[in-house]
């Protein structure tokens, strides 16, 4: 059971790698976990533009507002971060 955890998790990391990568004009094997949007050049309406497209791919709804963006109830650090929020969602809708 475990590994389809993992095997998830990994999906999930790819596709928003890969979402982010899109916004970025980059190859996903480009973005690391420690990769920040902001040196990714990804400005705030790219950062929308990632988080509709997050929405969209997993079907979630991401408690993030554009217009406060420095009090986010979704961890927007990292690539990294936004990976373990996205995990963090899908579980829960899954729950």
């Amino acid at each position: 059971m475990g590994l389809d955890v993992m095997q998830e998790n990994d999906f999930i990391a790819e596709r928003v790698k890969a979402i982010i990568a899109e916004q970025a004009l980059m190859e996903p094997s480009d973005i690391t976990q420690d990769s920040h949007l902001a040196d990714l050049g990804i400005d705030s309406l790219g950062l929308v533009e990632c988080i509709f497209g997050i929405e969209e791919a997993f079907g979630i709804s991401v408690p993030f507002n554009a217009n406060t963006p420095d009090q986010p109830g979704f961890d927007i650090s990292s690539v990294g971060a936004i990976i373990a929020e996205v995990e963090k969602l899908v579980a829960r809708q899954a729950a």
